[in-house]
């Protein structure tokens, strides 16, 4: 292996760490399932690093990966959480407790799971303050669309807020 190459990953990982995590957040939420999204991200990241284009944004790059792998991700375990729905009905979930101990941020959690997992990352981006034109390009969709989904998601979310406050 070229050692540069591996030490200059090892510091962009280590730059892009919460970030990863946050994206594993969203799509997977418990503990096991984080780990092995985040470890698939990053394969695909070091996949992807050797061709990575200095001009680019990285955070643009990262997220980029980040979210089609876990859109990907999220995708083959839909098929094997449909298997598993008629036993969650008959038993209960057990989980482990929430890291966050901000109730609103559950609640945030808790919406993200109801909403299509583009629109997770569109909301994850937006939360964490991109700019729609950077969340056009990081999506690879248009900005109107960007404008139109943000909107909607901004409607749901107002409802679903509402509806816990009744």
């Amino acid at each position: 292996m070229n050692q540069p190459l591996e030490r200059d990953f090892e510091q962009y990982l280590e730059h892009y760490e919460r970030m990863i995590s946050k994206v594993a957040r969203i799509y997977s939420h418990d503990q096991e399932g984080q780990k092995d999204l985040i470890q698939e991200i990053v394969l695909q990241l070091w996949r992807a690093f050797p061709k990575y284009e200095a001009s680019k944004s990285t955070s643009t790059w990262t997220y980029r990966i980040a979210l089609n792998v876990s859109i990907s991700f999220l995708r083959k375990e839909k098929s094997r959480r449909e298997g598993e729905e008629s036993y969650r009905q008959e038993w209960p979930v057990y989980s482990s407790p929430p890291t966050d101990n901000d109730e609103r941020i559950e609640q945030l959690y808790r919406f993200m799971d109801q909403v299509k997992s583009t629109d997770k990352a569109l909301l994850l981006l937006l939360l964490e303050g991109f700019k729609n034109k950077e969340i056009a390009s990081i999506m690879g969709i248009s900005t109107s669309l960007v404008s139109t989904k943000i909107f909607r998601i901004k409607e749901q979310l107002k409802v679903y807020f509402e509806s816990l406050n009744q």
